[in-house]
Order: C-alpha cells, then structure tokens, then sequence
C-alpha cells in the first residue's frame, strides 16, 4: 500500500510560477478583507504558525511578510491530471483523497515495476522531475499505516514500514494520530494515562469498548495496525466525496459557501474523469461540539456537471441545516452513480425546476478541454467570479 501526499501542494505549485518567492512566506487563499481564509501555506509561513483553514487576517497577524496569493482552483486541478496521470503509469488501483493526496494500490505491478518501495521511489522521483513538485510518501502493509508514514517524515519524506516492523513504528506515536481521537477522546486517554499508541495497545480490548462503545474498539484495532480497507478507484466507488476539517471552527456562511463551491468543482472533476453521472447529492456538516448532520437530495436525473451539483449542494445548505454554531468540518458528495451502460437515463424532465436542470451537455467537458489547451486561466465560472475568494484543505472518501 503506498499514501502520496504532495508537499503544501498550492502553494507549491503557485512558487513553481514564481520561483522568486521560494524562500518567502506564501499562503494561497482569499483576502483577509473578504473573511478569507487559508487553503495552503508554504513550510516557512508554517514555521511563523500559519496552517490552512486559519483566517487570513489571522495569518497576517502571525506572519506580516506574508505574500497572499489568490486560489486558483482550475490550473490545481489541471496540474493534479498530471499527477494522476504518472500513479496511472504504474497503477490503474488509484483512490483519490483530494487533488494532493492518494492511496494506491501496486500489488498487481511488482512484478513488472519492482517492489512496492521501488515503484513509489519511481513515482515520487518522476513528480520531481516532470513536475517540479514534492511528494512525501509512506509504504506500509495498511492504508492507516501508509498514511502516518507518509506524514511523519514531511517535507520531502520517504517511509517504507515493513509487516513485521508496524508496532515498532506505531508505539511511540501520540494517540492523536489514531484516526477517530479527537481533542475530547484524547483527553479522556490521558485521563486513563494512555498519551502513546503503544499505551493503548497495551489495553484489553474489553476496557476501551466499555468506555468509548465502539471507537474504542476501532482505536485497539488500528493501535494494533489493523486496517483492513482495500484500495477503492473511482470508477469502483459507490459514493465520491470531498470534505475538510478546518484548523479553526467556521462560523461565517460566506466561507462555508465558497469551501463548498470548492468541493463540488473537485467531485464534480472526478465524476467526469471517470465518465459517470451521479443520482444524489449530499452534504455533511460537523458542529464545534462534534454532532454532526447530514443531508441529502435525489435529482430528477444523473449528472455531472458542475453547476447542478452546486445547486443542490447549496440549497441543501442554506434550507436544510441550521448553522447554529460553529462549524469543525464540511463535506460534500454524491452517490448513485451511473456509467450510462444501463442506457441513457438522462432525459430532462419538462417540468422540472431550475434547481433539476442540468447544464447544457458538454459545457464542462468543453470547458476542461479549454482549459486543458490554453491553459487553466482561460475559462473561469461566472460565478466563481462573483464569490468571495477563500479556500481549504479538502481531503476527500470513497
């Protein structure tokens, strides 16, 4: 199993544009004006304490050199196809998590490539070469371990964590990294006087399900290495989705509508990548206190353009949840997805709302080809234009 994830991968990719500004503070996101926030910051705004999904105004104050660059959503993407495009050389088991970051499956290709530590030394040096971009990889038996792996060594990292080698590498490890132990679960830990992953496994699996139900019992599994999940591609997925945990809770509409305008774009990409149509769209939304909502709607008919799924996503948001506290984390999805060998499925319906229709077919393939011809600033959506300028880090499920 190998975990890639591009090294602060916007901002990175705006200094390949500007290598100038390669040893300054960058962050890419909105203005701090507009209640903008951060989607990216570069390792040496990080080091003054700037982290995505911090305000921007917040970002400055830390950091007053801080060169603000606009989000520029169309060329990330056009530059995550080229980097899709070298896992495929290697691998068609892809499972994207964001535009950055994916899980890939190369157990098929060994014997053709090498061993799996060899084709992810191949993939991370031909993103550096062709690209110009930094990837940091982990290699682990599992996804759970493949990920800490890949993030442990940042930036630049490269870790190979063998079977037999997991508990020595995941024992001294904080609980923080176990995926389910938040700040609360946390703190319950230590009051039990577990600060350490190893600390945990060392507990009876009975003592965590008597305390914390059934996180308990998922916190011993992955404490013991165990992640059973196999690599799942878009095309074998039977939901995509993309969602961001923000550093600090949100409570301004305006930035959960442009971080949901964000999400959709990507979903929205991966759908017609994968040449499929989606029936129902949904949203999720967790609350500063952890209660978290969903929502969802079923379409007249499958699509997969862009601005349907951001009709439906946003009605679903502005009329379906009430946004009375802060917000931790947004999410954003679709299910129901259709590769159109069942027949077309996609008449419009005569009498169908605004919010049922579906944009013209092929406006957002042409506009991909447009922009993949001459280059990603020649065609923008009008309304992306219009909105606020912001931006997060999304990571995405199958």
């Amino acid at each position: 199993m190998i975990h890639i994830d591009m090294d602060a991968f916007y901002a990175s990719v705006e200094i390949r544009r500007r290598p100038e500004l390669a040893c300054q503070p960058v962050a890419v996101g909105g203005p701090a004006r507009g209640r903008g926030v951060v989607a990216a910051a570069n390792y040496v705004a990080r080091q003054s304490g700037v982290r995505s999904a911090m305000p921007m105004a917040e970002a400055q104050r830390r950091c007053p050199g801080l060169v603000r660059l606009p989000v520029d959503m169309p060329h990330y993407m056009e530059v995550s196809r080229r980097i899709h495009a070298i896992f495929a050389r290697y691998t068609p088991e892809i499972e994207p998590l964001s535009l950055d970051e994916a899980f890939l499956d190369v157990s098929a290709s060994t014997r053709l490539f090498g061993s799996e530590a060899d084709i992810a030394r191949r993939i991370k040096d031909d993103v550096a070469n062709e690209l110009a971009l930094v990837a940091s990889v982990g290699v682990a038996p599992t996804k759970f371990v493949a990920k800490i792996a890949s993030d442990v060594d940042k930036p630049d990292g490269f870790v190979v964590v063998a079977e037999d080698a997991v508990q020595v590498f995941l024992d001294p490890l904080p609980v923080s990294r176990l995926w389910g132990a938040g700040k609360v679960t946390q703190q319950a830990l230590a009051g039990l006087g577990i600060g350490t992953i190893g600390q945990l496994r060392a507990q009876p699996e009975t003592l965590l399900a008597e305390r914390f139900g059934k996180l308990g019992r998922h916190l011993w599994a992955l404490a013991h290495g165990r992640d059973p999940r196999p690599v799942v591609s878009d095309r074998r997925a039977r939901s995509l989705s993309q969602e961001t945990t923000f550093a600090e809770d949100i409570d301004a509409p305006a930035m959960l509508a442009t971080c949901l305008a964000e999400l959709t774009e990507q979903v929205a990409w991966r759908l017609r990548r994968q040449h499929l149509h989606a029936a129902t769209v949904f949203i999720k939304v967790r609350f500063d206190d952890f209660r978290t909502v969903t929502r969802s709607v079923t379409l007249p008919q499958p699509v997969q353009d862009t601005a349907t799924l951001l009709r439906a996503a946003r009605r679903l948001l502005d009329t379906r949840i009430e946004l009375a506290r802060p917000v931790r984390l947004l999410g954003m999805g679709v299910s129901g997805l259709d590769d159109g060998r069942g027949g077309d499925r996609r008449q419009a319906d005569l009498f169908a709302t605004d919010d049922a229709v579906p944009a013209a077919p092929g406006v957002d393939e042409v506009g991909d080809a447009i922009k993949q011809r001459f280059g990603p600033a020649a065609l923008r959506r009008g309304r992306a234009l219009r909105r606020p300028e912001g931006g997060t880090g999304h990571k995405s499920k199958t």
